[in-house]
């Protein structure tokens, strides 16, 4: 049986800096008395002597409280996450004057405040390419104070990418992608540290690059990134917070671990030719920016604990009618990377399961 536990910031020092740990064990004590064997101290900030909670944390156990599962001996299914929520947060030490003014607006939302300010100054959050969808979240995250960016993307400004790229300008033509991101998110806010990587992503980095984030969002534009950031997500029981575009149409949703993914509501990717890119087929640039920026406050949500996510659902959106609709969408149990008996146990060649020729570069957005 493997539990996720969400860490909060003032107990990652217990455990090495990770916002999320696997554990094991039939109830939520269990679990807590196996997090006090891996990680001395922990347990005892949730629960005191006789074992009950202490009256400053609340734990949940796939967003519902533990009290109204029967306390502490609540029953865990495989799958599920445990959440360890204080009531007083810390860690990050007090906010600058300039944070204060500059975040003013998020600490006087009751559901932000101070404390969930803190929380997002000490989160990372991995950007899959720098492009239609990249570029515009990438800004509002930065704007937001997520403290970490990681950016994957190893292709080159490009006066074509203008048009809807919002990162890259142009005197940035012929740059790094990753490099002008550091640029214009330094200009922005420089609270926030980009990590650039100026590699395509793959089945030998993905592991490696996904471990070190929170939260991961999609902005790739192509079959064989869309699927390996997928298999990478739930390999590493990472959120995955996916967007898509083309034309006048976009998709957004949210994969959480254990709720299913992106194998899940489309098994197979479509033959080679038959969905034309953004580059064969044309986007509209500012639907990009719509698109990013549900994708911005989907992975906000997440990192504060806010709110229903779109975990479960997938919003469709049409521009041209300006129609918003939702679809439910469902774990499949025979799913090869998330179902109940899963067949693919580690990430594959990726073109090659997309019938495209090895050897072929795709860029991430």
């Amino acid at each position: 049986m493997s539990i996720t536990v969400y860490i909060p910031t003032p107990y990652r020092a217990f455990t090495g800096d990770q916002a999320r740990v696997e554990a094991g064990g039939p109830t939520v004590a269990d679990v807590l008395r196996e997090l006090e064997q891996r990680y001395p101290g922990l347990r005892g900030r949730v629960l005191d002597a006789q074992g009950a909670l202490h009256g400053h944390v609340n734990v949940y156990v796939n967003n519902e409280a533990v009290e109204d599962l029967g306390g502490p001996g609540a029953a865990l299914r495989d799958g599920d996450e445990v959440a360890l929520i204080p009531a007083l947060a810390g860690g990050a030490g007090p906010m600058t004057e300039d944070q204060i003014r500059r975040y003013s607006r998020h600490i006087i939302l009751p559901e932000v405040g101070g404390r969930g300010q803190k929380v997002l100054l000490g989160s990372k959050v991995l950007i899959i390419g720098a492009g239609g969808l990249g570029s515009p979240a990438a800004l509002y995250l930065a704007a937001a104070g997520v403290g970490t960016l990681g950016i994957v993307d190893f292709d080159k400004v490009d006066l074509s990418n203008l048009q809807r790229q919002i990162l890259h300008h142009t005197h940035d033509v012929g740059r790094l992608k990753v490099e002008s991101a550091i640029d214009t998110i330094a200009d922005m806010n420089p609270d926030v540290k980009v990590v650039p990587y100026a590699v395509q992503l793959s089945s030998a980095n993905a592991r490696e690059l996904f471990a070190e984030y929170d939260v991961i969002v999609n902005g790739s534009d192509n079959f064989p990134t869309r699927y390996l950031a997928n298999d990478a997500a739930v390999l590493l029981r990472k959120p995955l917070v996916d967007g898509s575009i083309f034309k006048f149409e976009g998709q957004v949703t949210v994969f959480m671990p254990g709720r299913g993914c992106y194998r899940c509501l489309y098994p197979a990717p479509p033959p080679p030719g038959l969905v034309p890119s953004c580059a064969e087929a044309g986007v509209l640039g500012v639907l990009c920016g719509i698109i990013a920026s549900l994708q911005g406050i989907e992975v906000i949500k997440l990192l504060l604990n806010l709110g229903e996510s779109l975990a479960g659902r997938l919003l469709f959106i049409d521009a041209l009618g300006m129609e918003f609709r939702q679809v439910k969408l469902r774990r499949d149990p025979n799913c090869p990377v998330c179902g109940d008996h899963p067949t693919i146990t580690d990430l594959i060649d990726y073109n090659q399961f997309c019938g495209i020729p090895t050897g072929a570069g795709v860029p991430a957005g």
